[in-house]
């Protein structure tokens, strides 16, 4: 069993724990997600099965788009809803104002990761450290925040769409608003609704795997690519099979390719240079 299944993720639940069912209900252990969702987020969690497994990195190096609410007045450790308030604020702000600062962290951003994250500083996760009440310096990373818009505003509840690259902290930009509005922010609700083409309306839910099985809902591996379709044969097949790039004449330099055999399988992705077709990932 090979391929992907786009699942859809309830709050409550570590990604690790989709990851420990879907090998449950599949029977295979090499299983991976693409990209991790903190336990209290819910939403679209795309999973590798098998040979997909192999381009689990390149899917968690996607866009990623979100619906959150942020709660404005109210700062935490956890920089979101469940954590521990340490101070709140009145909010004397205009919507104008929440639509001025939320657009100001369109575009390329420097964030802080936040303590209570997977990210591992001296080789010991953040989460752990801040769970002993350890606090260490983090290094600022930039990300790019493609597009955030306000989606409504209901008191100290701001509705946000917001569209991302990989590493981008949901609950970091929350905080970060909050402080430039100066009454402080907490992320109230998260929902990853995209991330590399897979949504949440084809999302699934884990009881439907269970009751239906994985199968009905496997994407094959070589439909996570829209590059265009070749055949080798013969002694070319042989020598991509065995990983080795071959002479190419008529592909376009510097295109990429879904690369199958004669008998339809789907070997690899390759890209065009210099006359030959080098491998980029094998999936056979």
């Amino acid at each position: 069993m090979d391929g992907v299944v786009n699942v859809y993720k309830p709050a409550g639940m570590t990604s690790h724990d989709v990851v420990y069912k879907i090998r449950r209900i599949s029977g295979i252990k090499k299983v991976g997600h693409t990209g991790t969702l903190d336990p209290d987020a819910e939403g679209v969690l795309p999973i590798c099965i098998g040979k997909a497994t192999k381009a689990a990195e390149t899917l968690a190096s996607s866009y990623k788009r979100y619906s959150a609410v942020l709660r404005l007045g109210v700062t935490t450790d956890t920089q979101d809803i469940g954590g521990e308030v340490l101070k709140t604020n009145e909010i004397s702000v205009s919507n104008d104002e929440i639509i001025g600062a939320v657009s100001a962290f369109e575009g390329e951003i420097s964030q802080i990761p936040p303590m209570y994250s997977a990210l591992k500083v001296g080789g010991k996760k953040l989460y752990k450290l801040a769970r002993k009440g350890i606090e260490v310096e983090r290094q600022p990373r930039r990300v790019t925040v493609y597009k955030i818009n306000v989606l409504n505003i209901d008191g100290a509840k701001v509705g946000l769409d917001i569209k991302c690259s990989k590493g981008t902290y949901i609950r970091t930009l929350c905080h970060d608003i909050g402080e430039r509005l100066g009454c402080g922010g907490c992320l109230e609700r998260l929902v990853r609704t995209e991330t590399s083409g897979f949504t949440l309306e084809t999302a699934v839910s884990l009881e439907s795997l269970e009751s239906e099985g994985i199968t009905p809902f496997l994407i094959p591996v070589d439909e996570l690519f829209s590059y265009e379709k070749i055949t080798v044969s013969g002694a070319d097949e042989k020598k991509v099979k065995n990983g080795n790039s071959i002479q190419s004449d008529g592909l376009k330099e510097g295109a990429c390719y879904r690369v199958y055999g004669s008998d339809g399988r789907f070997i690899c992705i390759s890209k065009q240079l210099n006359g030959r077709l080098i491998i980029l990932k094998m999936f056979c």
